[in-house]
């Protein structure tokens, strides 16, 4: 009787010995998958806690089934994924699951066909209309939907969700800009807009897959059961969408070339439809050219214009008005440079006059180090690899780089990095 009480008792001290000063356990069967459930709700804030105990890098080691993932904040190993050692990582089949709705839009995409979409994106934005559009779009959102909803609500005296009143904003431009059509979410009577709304539960169901083992989430996506019946309503509204304002520009386009002809008018959808054309006549242009490529360059790129704009905007306003010094000198440098009078409201500011405020480019990067729009990122490798930290990464495993955590690192940004 004492021999079996003892077969079963001392493994599981000697479990418990080991791990007795870990922030994550690795359980047998499960792994550290139970651990990472619990702090789901602090995901980010978790994983930097980890990183900062094993000097920047922790190898997680997922349920029995699922292999392990290593995440890393030492920037020395992010530069060698992303830049020195770029072509031996790639984003492979589950990462592009992960993210199906984005197809094979640019962030999700790799090789020539990045390159392709990179190209077209690249000219794009060095366009001369790009800039006067860019700044046209903004002034006339800001005027005549920003500055008349505060106004409003102030008058009101009612309190308004700062994050969704900026997501509207930020979706207006990215949709004029890259559609060429204003949705006018923000308004003062915020209405209901349902594509509006379903890129956030598009967004938030992805970074729950992350989280999830991918056989579960893949079956509740064939049952159509939890979120994943969430993010199939939510992908059918956005495709029906892009297919709606896809169709009507080639309908606009080929009654009339005042679309692209006139000197104020720019958008990104009619520059892909009919200014890049580099491969005339081919089957490469033909198919370029297609619905589903120019739905997901569009999807990519709305997401990119919205959803990352106003998160970093919410944390930069957020911060500000939890640091009075800090506003207050953001303010006394728009007053010096831009001759700013007492008694004035409203005022937009044009990019020239932006380009004066270097104190205010400073505290929005101050922002964004601390609370990056994009939190991680993962890559998977190819072949077999030392990182620089040291480690041997084997093929086809992933690495999780956690930008979230690299502006917290002690080692880069000093004994005060949390603070603004």
């Amino acid at each position: 009787m004492l021999l079996a009480f003892s077969t079963i008792i001392f493994p599981c001290l000697l479990f418990w010995w080991r791990n007795r000063n870990s922030v994550l356990v690795n359980r047998p069967l499960v792994g550290m998958f139970p651990g990472l459930l619990l702090n789901a709700s602090r995901a980010h804030e978790f994983a930097t806690d980890l990183l900062h105990k094993n000097d920047g890098t922790f190898v997680f080691k997922g349920p029995w089934f699922a292999g392990f993932d290593f995440i890393t904040s030492n920037y020395m190993n992010v530069q060698h994924i992303l830049s020195k050692n770029f072509t031996n990582y790639h984003r492979n089949l589950k990462f592009k699951q992960i993210f199906e709705p984005l197809g094979d839009g640019i962030f999700n995409s790799d090789g020539d066909w990045w390159k392709t979409q990179r190209r077209i994106i690249h000219t794009s934005l060095k366009h001369r209309k790009f800039v006067l559009a860019l700044e046209k779009i903004i002034q006339q959102k800001i005027l005549q939907g920003q500055f008349m909803v505060l106004d409003h609500v102030s008058v009101l005296g009612v309190e308004v969700d700062l994050l969704d009143e900026l997501h509207r904003l930020t979706f207006d431009n990215a949709c004029a800009l890259v559609l060429g059509f204003d949705p006018n979410c923000l308004s003062i009577d915020f209405p209901q807009v349902p594509y509006e709304k379903a890129y956030d539960v598009i967004e938030e169901v992805a970074f729950h897959r992350h989280l999830k083992p991918h056989g579960f989430w893949k079956l509740q996506k064939w049952l159509q059961i939890g979120q994943e019946r969430k993010m199939k309503k939510a992908w059918e509204i956005i495709d029906h969408f892009l297919c709606q304002r896809i169709s009507r520009k080639r309908e606009l386009l080929s009654e009339s070339k005042i679309q692209i002809e006139g000197e104020d008018h720019f958008d990104l959808l009619t520059h892909i439809l009919v200014e890049d054309d580099d491969d005339k006549g081919g089957e490469k242009g033909v198919f370029r050219k297609s619905d589903k490529f120019v739905r997901d360059m569009a999807f990519n790129l709305l997401a990119a214009g919205s959803d990352t704009v106003a998160s970093g905007l919410v944390w930069f306003l957020w911060l500000v008005s939890t640091h009075p010094l800090v506003e207050m000198k953001i303010l006394e440098e728009i007053k010096v440079n831009l001759s700013v009078e007492g008694e004035e409201k409203w005022r937009f500011f044009n990019f020239k006059e932006l380009s004066k405020l270097v104190y205010l480019h400073a505290a929005i990067c101050e922002a964004l180090r601390l609370y990056p729009p994009v939190p991680f990122e993962h890559k998977d490798s190819i072949e077999s690899d030392i990182i620089p930290s040291g480690l041997h990464i084997g093929r086809n495993t992933r690495i999780i780089y956690s930008l979230y955590s690299m502006g917290r690192m002690k080692e880069v940004w000093g004994e005060d990095c949390l603070e603004f």
